[in-house]
């Protein structure tokens, strides 16, 4: 057994994926052992072949590569490729970030000084040197109604302030996506990503469930790494669409019913505003007005490759 699987992500992106193995492998201790998963999410067919080149061509010899005829997403994916994984702990790394140290000897160290902590990740920054937030507050209605900073000023202790630069560990609600490492025991317990979800909140949902069954998030600001962000993600009104779809589901989930209606009037109300002012929101609203339900999703919009 290893002692971390890294899972990467790739879709039409593999410039990115190589230079993200390529930092792993330089910047990981020897003493680490280590497996890396990259799961192919149904890329052009002439990205996946250069990727697989690279990765045949590759001397580390613990690297597979693996390629789905659909593309299901950041949970789905990562799911097809912890179907692999033989560690410990697995590291769910986006394709565009860079390791600035050896964040997954830090992580693990840090990790493993207590069992309640299940996720940790480092500290992000642009590939210009600035900090960016790294971890974020659970979703929930008093959050989209009053947003992160009336949290943060009325209970600090269980809203930690996002844009601060922290020297020590601290317990967040949970950390971002871009790269997190979780003790597989943990993960396997709570049965992993939610496949329901597309994109977007997926590591909201996963820190959510952890946490019922007692098991803690935290940054580590000694782990450092690059994240370009949203540079594997397209800007669109779909995407968009997709963002509020997962919300919803998300809230339906954790808060019930109500709270979805709640949230799900609110939402139409503000677009129907916007929508006078910004006509590509009308997309938005119509999925807004059917209830924003998963079959309205962009996983459902595919032909199998």
């Amino acid at each position: 057994m290893f002692d971390i699987a890294v899972i990467i992500i790739n879709y039409n992106s593999s410039k990115l994926t190589k230079e993200c193995i390529k930092s792993i492998l330089e910047k990981t201790s020897k003493n680490i052992s280590l497996q890396i998963i990259v799961v192919d999410n149904c890329s052009e067919k002439e990205d996946f072949l250069s990727l697989k080149e690279y990765c045949d061509k590759h001397s580390f010899e613990n690297l597979q590569l693996i390629r789905s005829k659909i593309n299901t997403g950041f949970g789905g994916g990562n799911m097809t490729g912890f179907h692999f994984v033989s560690a410990q702990y697995v590291a769910f790394v986006n394709n565009d970030t860079l390791f600035l140290n050896d964040c997954l000897s830090i992580l693990k160290s840090a990790i493993e000084k207590d069992t309640s902590i299940a996720v940790v990740s480092g500290q992000s920054y642009t590939e210009t040197g600035k900090q960016m937030v790294a971890f974020d507050h659970f979703a929930s209605i008093s959050k989209e109604l009053f947003g992160r900073d009336f949290l943060e000023k009325i209970n600090p202790k269980k809203y930690p302030k996002r844009k601060l630069e922290y020297i020590n560990p601290i317990k967040v609600n949970y950390v971002q996506g871009s790269f997190m490492l979780v003790r597989t025991s943990d993960f396997n317990e709570v049965g992993g990503f939610d496949t329901n979800i597309f994109l977007y909140y997926e590591e909201t949902d996963l820190c959510k469930r952890l946490e019922k069954i007692g098991k803690s998030s935290y940054l580590i600001p000694d782990a450092k790494y690059i994240h370009y962000h949203g540079a594997s993600t397209p800007h669109n009104i779909a995407i968009k669409t997709e963002l509020k779809i997962s919300l919803l589901y998300i809230i339906r989930k954790h808060y019930g019913y109500f709270s979805y209606y709640f949230l799900l009037n609110y939402l139409r109300l503000n677009y129907m505003f916007s929508t006078i002012f910004k006509p590509k929101y009308w997309y938005l609203l119509k999925v807004l007005l059917a209830g924003a339900p998963l079959s309205k999703s962009l996983k459902t919009k595919q032909k199998i490759q």
